[in-house]
């Protein structure tokens, strides 16, 4: 990790860029909410520390969600600038960061499979989803085609015969190793949250790890859907 030193000239900026002054990108300057920005403190040593569920005491600062303007706040140190003070930021901090998301996910899955929110098995996700219960589906990255298109077919079918103004959005997040690691017994190759707490909160993790990534959830097709 490389330690960070706020520029005097860029300091001197003709803004705070920290939450002391709003929620506000450090990357883009773009303002945000606390759901649609993530959220960086600095640790007593210094160690900049993603804070995904936002509850980390100390002054933090903010950046857009994306893969790609984490890395640009390492590489051009603008956590010192916006903490104003020295901070080491991992060069690999992007990828911590995705790791954190995919677990955030992970643990909202289990969560909602016990509330009897996470039905998995192709034919249990296809009814769910021709009956409307269905607000998302999932499928592993390597997931057979075959069983996709049945559940793509499905979706469509429920999206013209309802006259929805989208289709159920379809996920393909991890490959079925990852899966398989991450969620031992419980991996799946397809499966679909229903509505309810738990499900809507799995549907807002994975959103925000597809952002992160730069793609947006699949509305029609077979594979992912980049933006």
């Amino acid at each position: 990790m490389s330690a960070e030193r706020p520029d005097a000239t860029e300091v001197e900026d003709d803004f705070d860029l920290s939450e002391a002054n709003g929620r506000m990108c450090i990357v883009t300057r773009e303002s945000g909410s606390p759901e649609t920005l993530l959220r960086f403190v600095a640790a007593p040593d210094g160690t900049i520390v993603p804070d995904l569920k936002r509850a980390l005491p100390g002054r933090g600062c903010w950046v857009s969600p994306s893969r790609e303007a984490v890395d640009k706040a390492v590489a051009k140190k603008l956590f010192a600038r916006a903490l104003k003070r020295d901070v080491k930021a991992d060069p690999d901090l992007g990828s911590v960061v995705e790791r954190l998301l995919v677990a955030q996910l992970i643990g909202m899955m289990n969560m909602a499979r016990k509330a009897g929110q996470f039905i998995t098995g192709s034919a249990k996700v296809e009814a769910a989803v021709r009956s409307g219960e269905a607000i998302a589906v999932f499928h592993s990255q390597d997931a057979a085609a075959d069983g996709v298109r049945k559940i793509d077919q499905a979706r469509k079918a429920w999206h013209l015969g309802t006259g929805a103004a989208a289709e159920v959005p379809a996920f393909h997040l991890l490959t079925g190793a990852e899966l398989e690691e991450q969620m031992g017994q419980n991996a799946f190759i397809h499966a679909c949250v229903l509505a309810g707490q738990a499900g809507e909160g799995v549907v807002k993790r994975a959103t925000l790890l597809e952002t992160y990534r730069g793609r947006a959830p699949q509305v029609s097709g077979a594979g992912p859907k980049s933006q």
